[in-house]
């Protein structure tokens, strides 16, 4: 640095002076500014907020046990239903075979829909016209 001038000074090889273009820092340092918000958001800066909402009534104490009264009726509840049904004869195999089977036949059915949409999409039609042009109904 010259010390008359207070520019940064380099010499070349030929012994030139030349002035040195290092970029320099400004006054303010990196930490201390702010970034620009993107989103728009102003609460960015605000302090953390769990997801999950607490009710104030569960610190309650009555309110609690309302809740658990309310719970263990509906337990009593499915229980009966469950002893219907198996007075009735059905099983509970039989029953999660049958949820097991409809799970399939959803999965078939979206498929089959995706494919029909991407059919359309390649012939300019709508699905509905190719529901009339295989015999579909619309209500399957």
């Amino acid at each position: 640095m010259d010390s008359e001038t207070g520019q940064n000074i380099k010499f070349d090889l030929d012994g030139d002076k030349a002035l040195k273009f290092t970029p320099q820092r400004g006054g303010t340092s990196l930490a201390s500014r702010k970034r620009t918000l993107q989103s728009g958001c102003k609460k960015v800066y605000s302090s953390f907020k769990s997801p999950v909402q607490v009710s104030s009534t569960l610190n309650n104490g009555v309110c609690m046990e309302e809740e658990i009264r309310e719970l263990q009726n509906t337990l009593m509840q499915l229980d009966s239903d469950i002893k219907l049904l198996e007075n009735e004869g059905v099983c509970v195999h039989e029953l999660d075979l049958h949820i097991n089977l409809l799970h399939e036949y959803n999965d078939i059915k979206d498929i089959a829909q995706t494919l029909l949409g991407r059919l359309a999409g390649l012939r300019s039609v709508t699905t509905r016209d190719l529901y009339a042009r295989f015999s579909m109904e619309l209500d399957d």
